[in-house]
Formats: structure tokens, C-alpha cells, sequence
């Protein structure tokens, strides 16, 4: 945390892929005085969160709401659809998938990893026809769930999750879709009704535009049924007792108010936008950002072109060159963040952000920090990505 006494002047650039920067009037809503969670008043704000966070999610299904992050979320995702020892299928496509299926196996679960043979997972989306293949082998139905990343925050890789259903009903397999879409969902195009996920975890700090501690398990009918019968020890995460309070716009333990205060407000913002204007903007600033690695000589770490992330860009840094020096630069410099390298690419890689309440503007400001920097590290860029981003939004 910077120094009072050492404050650099302007605005800070935040870049990082969540948390997003909050908005000032969502920040205003989170600073209401606190109300009675048990009071009628709450009830009817409570129902009013309830139905909007299904329009973001767009499905007609229940939506848990958790105060939790994304990772409490995904710890409630399974704990409430598996039983100890059943194996999950998880594809790997970066360090959140990998983080995902730890938690399986410190939990109880048996998780089976899956990934494109070969070739460097962490560079591609999901490659559904191998679920397939796997599945159908699966003639017992061992498998009781399959777990992919739809935006893999690590990599800059946003996956076709409707083709993964397709290929789970292709097999003829029982099991369930589980989605990570923490950072995809308000940024990148998520149905969760259409594509058929049965249970959709997400959470506050990425396209919502909130502080992190806010986390959503989206359900599907089937899933909800499944949790009726399943063994795992659980209270605070359970399911059954936050639908049943859920029905007036309660919960049954003390929800995070002044979260969803803001949660409410983001939502307004959002719906006000539009979705699918939501969604194109944020693949305009994509596509501007990837002008601008490719000016500058670099490559993205997502190769490949069908799974471009809306929502951020992974950008390989050159041999040689240290990507947390580079990012210990422009944060020191020119007071801009940009987000580290994450498990196996640390150092080698960092992440531009381009998510939630961005603009033109505020991605060009970054552009410009990251290329001053490059500039500082010694590095001789084929062209202005700069520029090429600015001919780009022309």
C-alpha cells in the first residue's frame, strides 16, 4: 500500500483481470447506511437482487448468492451436487482450472484432468470433442461431473461452453456441467440456460464491477435436484435452506447488505447499457489491445484466434525479459497495474485488463503505460501499438 506521504498525483490505472475498477456511483450505493436483513424492507430489495442477477446470468433458474468470493463459490458448486470419492473430469486451461480441481481433491473428490494432447493447454479454450471421447469411454458413468473455465483469467482464453454441452449429450452421459465463468460473466457472453449449465459459478470483483466478497451459483432444475440426495457434509454452503429464505428475499444467515447495495446498482448500470452492447464493447477494447501486442512484436499467450478473451489479454514477454519487472515499472512509474503471470507463465507474461467500467480512453491510458515501459526495459518494439490501437478505434 502506497505512503500518504509518498501519494503520486492523478488517478491510479487499474488493469489487473479483477478486481475491476468500481464505479463511483456503485461505490456511492455501497456506502448506504446498513438496514435490517430481517426487516420488510430488505424482503422486497432482497427479491428485486434475486431477479435482476438472473438476467445477468439469463436464466430463469435460481441463483445463489453467497457472501463469498469466487472461490467460496466454487467450493458450494460442488459440495452441494457431489459425494465424496466421485470423479469429476476437469479440463485443464490454465492456473484457475488447476486451482478448481485442487479444492476437488482436498474436499474428497477424485478429479481426472484432461487437456489437448500434445500441445500447451494453457495457450487453448476447451476442446470439446476430447470430453466427448472421454465420456463415451466412461460406459459405467464413473463421471459424475465435468468442469471447465469459460474465461480462464490466467490466459486469456474464453472457451465455447455450449459446445460442451453438446458433447456431454453426444456421449449420452449423466453427468453435470459445472462452469467457472468468475470472470467471464457481465463481460463475455454467458447463457447459462441456453448453453445448459447445471450449476454456474461466478463472483462480485470482475464484470459486476464490485469489491471482491460477493459469490453466485447459478442452478439448473436438474442440479437442484441432485443436491437433495447428495451426502457431503455442508452448512453454510448448503443450498436448500438459502432457496427456502430466498423465497420472501431473505437468507438465512447475514447477507454482505452493503454489497448488494452495489450489486443492485451495477446491475441497473448494466441493464441500462444493455448485454450485448456490454458484450461488443468489450471485444472492441479485446481487439484493440491484440492490434497493439502485434505492433509491438509480441504474442499472445492465447493462440487460439476462436478463444480470444473479451475480457483480458495475456501478452508473452520477449526472452530475457522479466514480466513482474516490467510490471513493478509501469506500477512505480506511471502508478498503472497491470496483472502478473500466474502459475507456470510467472515472469514470463503479464495481463492487461480491459474489463467492466472501460472505455476507449481507459484502455488507451495502459497501452500508453505499457509501452513506455517496454521502452524502459530495453525492449525495441516493431511499431507503435499505441498508435495501432488508436487507428483501431478510428
Amino acid at each position: 500500500m502506497l505512503k500518504l506521504d509518498n501519494h503520486p498525483s492523478g488517478r491510479h490505472f487499474l488493469h489487473i483481470p479483477g478486481p475491476s475498477p468500481v464505479p463511483p456511483r456503485v461505490l456511492r450505493a455501497i456506502s448506504y447506511q446498513t438496514i435490517d436483513h430481517r426487516g420488510p424492507e430488505f424482503g422486497e430489495f432482497g427479491l428485486k437482487v434475486l431477479s435482476g442477477i438472473q438476467k445477468i446470468f439469463q436464466t430463469k433458474q435460481p441463483v445463489i448468492i453467497y457472501s463469498a468470493s469466487g472461490t467460496g463459490a466454487w467450493e458450494g458448486a460442488l459440495v452441494n451436487v457431489l459425494n465424496p470419492g466421485d470423479r469429476v473430469l476437469f479440463y485443464e486451461t490454465g492456473q484457475f482450472a488447476n486451482l478448481w480441481r485442487a479444492l476437488a481433491k482436498r474436499i474428497g473428490l477424485e478429479p481426472e484432468v484432461i487437456g489437448k494432447a500434445g500441445q500447451d493447454t494453457w495457450r487453448w479454450g476447451v476442446d470439446a470433442s476430447l470430453i466427448e471421447e472421454r465420456l463415451r469411454k466412461d460406459s459405467a458413468h464413473e463421471i459424475k461431473a465435468v468442469c471447465v473455465v469459460h474465461n480462464e483469467t490466467s490466459t486469456g482464453v474464453t472457451s465455447n461452453i455450449a459446445a460442451v454441452r453438446k458433447a456431454i449429450d453426444a456421449a449420452k452421459h449423466p453427468a453435470l456441467l459445472l462452469v467457472d465463468s468468475v470472470s467471464g460473466l457481465g463481460s463475455a457472453e454467458y447463457r447459462h440456460d441456453e448453453w445448459g449449465a447445471d450449476v454456474t459459478v461466478s463472483g462480485s470483483q470482475k464484470g459486476l464491477m464490485l469489491p471482491p466478497g460477493i459469490g453466485f451459483n447459478a442452478l439448473s432444475a436438474r442440479a437442484i435436484e441432485v443436491s437433495k440426495s447428495i451426502k457431503t457434509p455442508k452448512s453454510y454452503w448448503a443450498w436448500d435452506e438459502i432457496l427456502e429464505s430466498n423465497k420472501t428475499g431473505f437468507w438465512p444467515t447475514t447477507p454482505s447488505t452493503n454489497l448488494m447495495y452495489g450489486l443492485h446498482e451495477a446491475m441497473d448500470m448494466m441493464m441500462s447499457e444493455g448485454l450485448d452492447n456490454i458484450f461488443a464493447r468489450h471485444k472492441r477494447l479485446a481487439e484493440a489491445c491484440r492490434h497493439a501486442v502485434t505492433a509491438w512484436g509480441l504474442e499472445n499467450q492465447c493462440l487460439d484466434t476462436d478463444c480470444y478473451s473479451p475480457v483480458l489479454t495475456c501478452i508473452a514477454t520477449p526472452e530475457g525479459m522479466d514480466a513482474d519487472a516490467l510490471r513493478k515499472h509501469a506500477l512505480t512509474k506511471f502508478n498503472l497495474s497491470l496483472g502478473t503471470g500466474l502459475g507456470k507463465i510467472k515472469g514470463k507474461a503479464f495481463r492487461i485488463g480491459h474489463l467492466g467500467d472501460c472505455n476507449e480512453l481507459n484502455l488507451m491510458a495502459a497501452l500508453s503505460g505499457v509501452e513506455m515501459s517496454l521502452g524502459a526495459m530495453g525492449f525495441k518494439p516493431k511499431a507503435s501499438g499505441v498508435v495501432a490501437a488508436q487507428e483501431f478505434f478510428k
